[in-house]
C-alpha cells in the first residue's frame, strides 16, 4: 500500500483534526456535556496539531520541509496524548485517590495567577475524572488518546513520504 503524497497526508490530518473540534463542540453544545479542564487543554492540543498540519499543507514543502513538519506534527500530538493518558489516568483512580475539585475555568482565569490556571489545565482537577459518555467501552479521553497517537503516526510516516512532496 502506498501513501498519498505528504501534502494530501497532511491535509487528512487537518481535516480530522477539524472534524475531532467540530465533534467536541457537538457534544458540549448539542449534548450538554461540559468540559473539564483536562477535555480544554487536549481541545487546545488538537488545534495545535491541525494548524501545524495545516500550514504544511498550504507550505508544501520540499523533502527537508516535509520532514521538519513531520517531526513537529509528530511532537505536538504526542503532547497531546500525554495529556489524553493522564485524563485517562484520572478517571481509572480509585475514588479516594481523586484530586480534589477545581473552581470553573473562567473563575481561575478571573482570580488565579495565569501559572496555577495552565498547572491546573494540564494536570486535572477531580471533575476530570468524571466519565460522561463512552463508545465500545471507552470514555471520549482514551477515544482521543487513539486519535492523537494516529495523528503522531501520520505525521512520522510523512518522513518516509518526503521524496515525493511536491505534485
Amino acid at each position: 500500500m502506498t501513501l498519498p503524497n505528504a501534502r494530501t497526508s497532511f491535509l487528512l490530518g487537518f481535516l480530522f483534526c477539524a472534524g475531532l473540534l467540530l465533534t467536541a463542540i457537538y457534544f458540549q453544545f448539542v449534548n450538554g456535556l461540559e468540559p473539564c479542564p483536562l477535555c480544554i487543554s487536549q481541545r487546545i492540543m488538537v488545534l495545535a496539531t491541525g494548524l501545524v498540519l495545516l500550514i504544511a499543507t498550504l507550505h508544501n514543502p520540499d523533502r527537508l520541509g516535509v520532514r521538519v513538519y513531520a517531526v513537529l506534527g509528530a511532537l505536538v500530538a504526542l503532547g497531546g496524548a500525554s495529556i489524553s493518558a493522564r485524563h485517562v489516568w484520572i478517571q481509572n483512580l480509585p475514588a479516594e485517590e481523586v484530586p480534589a475539585c477545581g473552581p470553573g475555568l473562567e473563575y481561575m482565569f478571573h482570580n488565579f495567577p495565569l501559572g496555577e490556571t495552565l498547572k491546573l489545565m494540564l494536570t486535572g482537577t477531580g471533575d476530570c475524572a468524571q466519565v460522561d459518555w463512552t463508545l465500545l467501552g471507552l470514555s471520549m479521553p482514551a477515544w482521543v488518546l487513539f486519535c492523537f497517537l494516529a495523528l503522531a503516526a501520520l505525521s512520522v510516516a510523512q518522513w518516509w513520504n518526503a521524496p515525493q512532496a511536491r505534485d
